[in-house]
């Protein structure tokens, strides 16, 4: 009946508009029961279960064996880690595969059969899920004792594929290979020349004193190789030179020319053309995501001319100002906006809304919201006037500042006169005497502003918060120093007592000092452009610091297969490292196959043996390893991080010439996202590309 289809108009309206909110696609099943489960997977619960999965998932790898739960990293030190056993970890595993089963299934579904076979994405999920459920079984046929599993390298793509901004941004990098391609090729064609001069220009001689070079850096071609590839990196520079500067001053020149060309030109090139090809690419994105707004406001428009109480006599399609209403107390959004648009409904003379008015009110949601500080208290007395006068004025903060920095010279002055002096030499009475000082000044300090703007206008301001927590987080360090150690005396060394030393806790206090005096930042205007625009940016570019994250996991999940049980701890390494110079090079000559271990017992013989073979097997993997290593360095070092840096710098560029425009920057912890801050350069769609799209929608069927 008429009233099932109002309902149902109703809810497509309610779904379409959190589509907008939300940048979301509106291509999905709009029936009752598909739009009751849309609305319930994209739930704050069942999104938070589903990020907590991933996040478990991932996590995985930090107690699986080989486990890294352990203080150190040294093998030689770290006590013997814990590893679970056969079946935990693989219980949890099963439990997030079942989470990514449904909800693969539930996307599935709701973008229909059709629509399924076109999206990539959920069909490598699939696959990805299959995989790791076989590798999961295998793993348990084998009681958790197999050396290889594949599903721990898969796990990254489940963080993968729940990110729109990390699909779009490989989408943007597979456009950009071909050219990132012909510079990585330009530089694989500079290594192998210089690779080559190399070979010739150190050469093995008659000398073998004036072979160093030969011997160590450029013996045989895949050793030059890695050298020079090495050297690239800068990380054995200048190593590399030296036997051969040593031997003539005039190799330095091939040296220079390689880093010249290498570092200088052909790495900044690479940076260059994907600056160029990612010129605009967020401006891009933003644009989409605006159109993907506009899309959905404009579908919700169209479902809601079809209400049957929508005047038939109208020339054009409307709604009606009730209607509208009642779907915005069933949306959930922004209370803020919320009411704004509620504002706006009532403040409206008309009883019905054209399409343009009602996406003009919708554009509530393109405002950012700008916080009202709460008004300061109004005091009677001519006194507290002053007094909120004098303690609410802005030099009154710049006098707090003069202090902190006060402080941080004082702490300075303290830690050069005692960087040298034994620990039962130093004396922390005058350092602890004036960080008593100055802690009770900001105590002081904070009352005083209370006192002029009142509680709720002090804690409205972050800066204010800041230095409220800091200076209540020391005086309760200082009063505990007092209560375990007495006050400040001079000679003021007593015995370690409690949880930490005193050294330990002036030095804590100390630190959260240095930390404090960050509260600087606001106060210079270009500090705090630069300060806050990097702090926006890094909020607004977590897809790219996630997709990182997933070359990073990937790879260390690589690593530990590749190269499990490669570092061990023996005899010999330990003996080594509690032995003169002398006796030292007498081991390493054994290594290099010289039988001088007459004067070793038979025992130590036995353990050199060992470990002279241990390193042998090691050398002999060595050379495949270089492998992993310079694919390593491309991914991460050459592509990835030179990407992110050209975003960073096109995004930071962009910022700040709209910035330094304004006159004022009061209003610079107000704008947060991204589309605000492109919003002035996006392009409007028109009426005929939304309608277009509209009557593209495999599952709406508009009356017009």
């Amino acid at each position: 009946g008429a009233g099932a289809d109002n309902d149902l108009y109703i809810n497509q309206a309610i779904v379409f508009i959190e589509d907008a909110i939300q940048y979301r696609s509106i291509n999905h099943r709009v029936d009752s029961k598909s739009l009751w489960l849309y609305r319930w997977y994209y739930s704050r619960t069942c999104q938070w279960i589903l990020s907590l999965t991933i996040t478990v998932i991932l996590a995985l790898a930090f107690i699986e064996e080989p486990s890294s739960l352990t203080v150190t990293s040294d093998v030689r030190y770290r006590l013997p880690a814990w590893n679970p056993p056969c079946g935990l970890t693989e219980s949890i595993e099963l439990l997030c595969f079942l989470v990514f089963v449904i909800d693969v299934s539930v996307k599935s579904y709701l973008i229909g059969w059709k629509e399924f076979w076109k999206n990539k994405w959920l069909i490598a999920y699939i696959l990805t899920l299959i995989v790791s459920l076989v590798d999961w079984i295998v793993s348990l046929s084998f009681f958790c004792k197999e050396n290889v599993r594949i599903r721990r390298i898969l796990r990254p793509f489940f963080l993968l594929q729940n990110s729109s901004m990390m699909k779009k941004t490989l989408k943007s990098i597979n456009s950009t290979l071909p050219e990132m391609a012909s510079v990585v090729l330009l530089l694989a064609v500079h290594l192998s020349l210089f690779t080559m001069f190399a070979m010739l220009l150190f050469a093995r001689t008659k000398d073998n004193q004036q072979d160093k070079e030969w011997v160590v850096y450029f013996r045989n071609l895949p050793d030059s190789l890695t050298s020079l590839l090495v050297l690239l990196t800068t990380a054995n520079n200048p190593d590399v030179m030296i036997p051969a500067y040593s031997k003539n001053r005039a190799y330095s020149i091939f040296f220079i020319l390689f880093t010249v060309l290498g570092n200088l030109f052909l790495m900044n090139l690479l940076t260059a053309i994907i600056y160029n090809q990612f010129r605009g690419y967020l401006l891009k994105s933003v644009q989409s995501s605006l159109f993907r707004r506009r899309l959905g406001i404009r579908a919700a428009f169209e479902v809601l001319s079809s209400l049957k109480e929508t005047p038939a006599s109208a020339q054009q399609s409307c709604v009606s100002v009730g209607a509208l209403l009642q779907v915005l107390q069933k949306v959930e959004m922004d209370s803020r906006c919320k009411q704004a648009i509620m504002r706006s409904l009532k403040m409206c003379s008309c009883d019905q809304l054209s399409a343009a008015q009602f996406q003009k009110l919708f554009e509530e949601l393109d405002k950012d919201a700008v916080k009202q500080h709460p008004p300061s208290p109004e005091y009677q007395s001519h006194f507290m006037q002053k007094m909120q006068f004098a303690f609410g004025h802005p030099y009154f903060g710049y006098l707090g500042n003069v202090v902190a920095l006060a402080n941080i010279i004082s702490i300075c002055v303290v830690l050069v006169m005692d960087a040298d002096k034994q620990l039962s030499e130093r004396d922390d009475f005058f350092l602890g005497a004036i960080n008593c000082f100055f802690i009770l000044y900001y105590l002081l300090e904070m009352f005083l502003k209370i006192l002029a703007m009142g509680l709720k206008r002090y804690l409205s301001y972050p800066s204010n918060r800041f230095d409220g927590l800091l200076t209540v987080i020391l005086l309760i360090l200082e009063i505990a120093t007092f209560a375990v150690y007495g006050f400040p005396h001079p000679g003021w060394r007593p015995e370690f007592m409690g949880l930490l030393s005193l050294w330990d806790m002036v030095r804590l206090v100390n630190m959260l000092i240095v930390f404090r005096f960050l509260r600087i930042i606001p106060n210079m205007k270009f500090m705090a452009l630069v300060v806050t625009t990097l702090l926006d940016l890094v909020k607004n570019l977590r897809a790219f610091a996630g997709i990182l994250l997933v070359v990073f996991y990937a790879f260390a999940i690589t690593g530990i297969m590749l190269f499990k049980g490669a570092v061990q701890t023996c005899f010999v390494f330990n003996f080594l490292i509690q032995t003169p110079f002398s006796i030292k090079k007498v081991v390493v000559l054994y290594f290099k196959g010289k039988k001088v271990i007459s004067w070793c017992s038979a025992h130590f013989q036995a353990e050199v043996i060992y470990c002279f073979l241990y390193v042998l097997s090691v050398h002999l993997i060595y050379r495949w390893a270089k492998i992993y290593f310079v694919a390593w360095w491309l991914l991460s070092s050459v592509i990835w991080i030179n990407l992110f840096v050209a975003l960073l710098l096109e995004n930071f560029i962009h910022k700040w010439d709209r910035r330094c425009q304004r006159e004022s920057l009061s209003d610079i912890e107000y704008q947060r996202t991204v589309e605000l801050m492109f919003r002035d350069v996006l392009e409007e769609p028109t009426e005929d590309e939304l309608m277009e799209k509209l009557h593209q929608h495999p599952h709406l069927q508009l009356c017009r």
